[in-house]
């Protein structure tokens, strides 16, 4: 066995600077069409808590323990309780149940709109929900700049005076 731990080596396929561009190209795709074939069957029954160690729940998805732990590594942030992804082997146990709210709006984060769209979300969060979770992950990262006071402009403080008299003075 190797002495890099699943994930470095899952990164080092994943991640490979080195590798041809189509040939990586090829691999996501076809990572993002078994991604999404899991969390088909995941969204399906959200209630259900998945568990079993790595190599159990790569034969339970019909996956290679490497894809399991892409996909491990990929879900992490959304689970009620982390998995130790970094120090996992294949007879690690590890857990697949995730928080709802937070799995979405990941999905959204991400730009996954073959994730997030997935129709088993509608028998979990009605329309409406789906788009104030979206809403409120959209503008979570959006960056709002105070707006500039000039130099003619009335003080901010409320003396009246303009600023570059009172509160703008170096």
């Amino acid at each position: 066995m190797s002495e890099k731990t699943l994930l470095e080596q899952w990164r080092g396929i994943a991640y490979d600077q080195n590798a041809d561009k189509g040939k990586l190209q090829r691999f996501w795709a076809e990572y993002f069409n078994i991604e999404k074939g899991i969390y088909e069957q995941l969204l399906s029954e959200p209630d259900v808590q998945v568990t079993g160690t790595v190599k159990e729940l790569a034969e339970k998805y019909g996956q290679s323990v490497m894809t399991m732990t892409g996909f491990l590594d990929g879900i992490n942030d959304s689970l009620v309780e982390p998995n130790p992804i970094e120090t996992m082997d294949e007879d690690t146990p590890v857990s697949l149940a995730f928080d709802k709210e937070k799995l979405y709006k990941n999905m959204v984060d991400a730009k996954a709109d073959w994730l997030y769209g997935l129709p088993q979300w509608n028998d979990i969060f009605s329309e409406e929900k789906q788009k104030e979770l979206y809403l409120e992950q959209k503008k979570s990262g959006t960056i709002v700049k105070p707006q500039k006071i000039g130099r003619n402009d009335p003080c901010p403080c409320g003396s009246g005076k303009k600023y570059k008299y009172c509160c703008g003075r170096a």
